[in-house]
């Protein structure tokens, strides 16, 4: 099981170098402007010369994902950034102070899961505006939940070591001791979640930007170009089928790596 395991992860480590590439350099894999036009074809197919075809208005759909990556990968990375930001300090607060304070954050923590995450993020976009950023921060805000509840849990777990009952004993104080103590200790698990909900954010951020809340035209991105194609569906499936593809792949490649770096055998 092993021998099969090697050459998916090495595929899907291949995958997020050329999207990591699409990110900091699309120019070294797009050979087109994303924005212009690359002639008269409109609507052409697949070929040799345009990977992904054209869309209506003859610009070439590769180049246009290749550069929707930046859009797209950035918000997805914003938004599990903040949703780690938020849980984890949430978790690390609540699990070692405990009591009152505990009980209250984590109602509080119980009515951000119960909600939808897609519903907090149009919650969010719907209070700070239209764009990546808005849309990263809802997202996040969707997440940050259950990354509270993790970190919560290992803190719980490392507050009752002998080392942290000695360290307060010699009086270091509650910053230092959470700080050089428990965060070290109690943060692998939630790293490893947060490799897995990179995957989980990039279809969020997606979905949200194919509903029209992400960047806007002609900015490209991978849910509005999705988005784009619906009225060509019929005559030119590829504007949406191929972005959805790209999409499909790379979630799996993130999800397969961060099952690897969170030890699942």
């Amino acid at each position: 099981m092993s021998l099969l395991k090697r050459p998916a992860t090495l595929l899907a480590l291949v995958v997020l170098l050329l999207t990591a590439v699409a990110v900091v350099a699309p120019a070294l894999l797009a050979p087109y402007d994303p924005y212009d036009s690359v002639g008269s074809a409109r609507l052409a197919p697949p070929s040799a010369e345009h990977l992904f075809g054209t869309d209506h208005l003859a610009r070439d759909v590769f180049s246009r994902v290749i550069y929707g990556a930046r859009l797209s990968i950035l918000a997805a990375g914003l938004a599990v950034v903040a949703g780690v930001t938020v849980g984890a300090v949430t978790g690390l607060i609540t699990g070692y102070a405990g009591g009152r304070v505990d009980f209250f954050l984590m109602r509080f923590v119980d009515v951000l899961i119960a909600i939808p995450g897609i519903l907090l993020a149009l919650i969010v976009v719907a209070s700070l505006g239209f764009g990546p950023v808005a849309v990263a921060l809802g997202v996040g805000l969707g997440t940050a939940g259950a990354f509270a509840r993790v970190m919560r849990a290992q803190v719980l777990r490392v507050r009752s070591e002998e080392y942290i009952e000695a360290a307060a004993t010699l009086g270091v104080r509650a910053p230092t001791i959470l700080a050089r103590h428990v965060l070290p200790n109690a943060a692998r698990p939630v790293i490893a979640m947060a490799s897995l909900e990179l995957a989980i954010a990039i279809l969020a951020v997606s979905a949200l930007s194919f509903l029209g809340f992400g960047a806007q035209p002609p900015a490209p991105e991978w849910g509005s170009l999705v988005s784009e194609g619906r009225d060509f569906v019929a005559t030119a499936p590829w504007l949406s089928l191929l972005p959805g593809a790209v999409i499909l792949v790379v979630v799996l490649a993130v999800n397969g790596v961060a099952r690897q770096i969170g030890g699942d055998k």
